[in-house]
């Protein structure tokens, strides 16, 4: 990227006086926004007391970001169409906007990479160093922070924040067709059922939309490593899983979070994201009463997910193969496979009830993605409802 020289001129301005303004303890730690403000005018005056009022705005407004905000990439998180931010290292920077990845104009430094990074991470008590380079945390808004440096960065320090979805989406907004009514059915009914699909292809969210159709009566308590679902029911008890602190005590993963649900009467459990030991914990619990879960777990279609969670469940466990199998076949109802569209898109790719056949887990497909929408195949779900007073499925859903 090559700058002009009133962007050069202005990117030497605003580092003196980020430097000068951080050298005054009394402004920094004061916390007025009002007073923060005033100040940085007063030393953007005084380093360049010529500059046009166009640029002294512009500037100021970018200082103001520095130090109360993430400096740069903080006018990329007012955009509403912007769903995740990726820092390549110094000046490289790339947003996801409605679902396109983009190169964007950034003037960012690795001092200022590192700044962003510790003003999420410095309150939440978690660090970043050589000895420890990679780190993960939550915004206030709920958006996810990655952070990756030296000697594990080739490049960087590299830097992923995956925006928080300030709006709720229906079960519409991802394409669902024909599978649209028995999705709704299902979460009411208590099917428990595993949301599906790669990185980016909108699980959490779409998690997020089928725990909408859950009643309000229902106690639920969501555990996930990263705090992201707001759902709308009012009896919620949110569980965010903790990493350990720089003595390397303290942590609270989400298998420890799981065990603790099951303490807190919960009507339904909705973890995040399956990804460690947790899944076996996950499996007993539904297996023992606690139906109408969901969760979601990384894989590239139906079947793998199954396979994916058996495999996962094994960790660190002695259940033998075929035990296990029958559990997950008994607890888990259905799984839902999320897919990227053409188009950038979030989309139902299939809709699948699990079965066992023999020895192994069958993903038997209701919906499928045929010709550009969600179409039935023609096969009706053998199990029911798990939950008394729902009414039973329509045939005319799948048909």
């Amino acid at each position: 990227m090559t700058l002009t020289a009133p962007d050069a001129a202005d990117g030497a301005i605003r580092r003196r006086v980020h430097e000068a303004f951080l050298a005054e303890a009394t402004a920094v730690s004061s916390g007025d926004p009002v007073a923060i403000g005033s100040r940085l005018a007063e030393l953007i005056h005084d380093a360049a007391p010529l500059l046009p009022r166009s640029r002294h705005a512009a500037l100021l407004a970018q200082l103001i970001d520095d130090v109360t905000g993430l400096g740069p990439i903080e006018p990329l998180l007012y955009d509403p169409d912007v769903s995740e931010v990726m820092v390549n290292g110094p000046g490289r920077v790339y947003v996801e906007r409605s679902g396109s990845v983009e190169q964007v104009q950034v003037d960012i430094d690795e001092a200022g990479i590192l700044r962003v990074v510790d003003r999420v991470i410095g309150p939440l008590g978690l660090r970043l160093d050589r000895s420890s380079p990679v780190v993960d945390a939550r915004l206030p808004d709920g958006s996810r922070l990655h952070a990756v440096i030296a000697p594990v960065a080739v490049d960087g320090p590299y830097l992923t924040i995956r925006r928080f979805t300030v709006r709720a989406l229906p079960l519409a907004a991802f394409d669902p067709g024909a599978a649209g009514p028995f999705l709704a059915w299902a979460a009411r009914a208590g099917w428990n059922l595993v949301v599906s699909g790669a990185t980016s292809t909108g699980k959490t969210t779409f998690l997020d939309a089928l725990a909408g159709e859950i009643p309000a009566s229902e106690r639920i308590v969501t555990i996930e490593e990263t705090a992201e679902l707001a759902l709308r029911q009012p009896h919620v008890v949110r569980l965010e899983a903790r990493p350990a602190n720089s003595e390397g005590a303290g942590a609270v993963t989400v298998r420890d979070l799981v065990r603790a649900a099951l303490r807190m009467r919960p009507d339904r459990i909705v973890v995040g994201e399956v990804r460690g030991a947790e899944a076996l914990d996950m499996i007993l619990a539904l297996a023992t009463g606690h139906d109408g879960s969901l969760s979601t777990v990384h894989a590239g279609s139906a079947p793998e997910a199954l396979a994916r969670i058996e495999a996962l469940a094994l960790l660190g466990s002695a259940v033998p193969m075929g035990a296990l199998r029958n559990q997950v076949a008994a607890s888990i109802d259905g799984v839902v496979h999320l897919a990227r569209s053409g188009a950038g898109g979030r989309t139902v790719s299939s809709v699948a009830e699990v079965a066992a056949a023999g020895r192994r887990l069958a993903a038997v497909p209701l919906f499928e993605r045929s010709g550009g929408a969600v179409r039935p195949t023609g096969r009706r779900p053998a199990r029911r409802a798990r939950r008394a007073g729902v009414e039973a499925v329509r045939p005319e859903w799948f048909s």
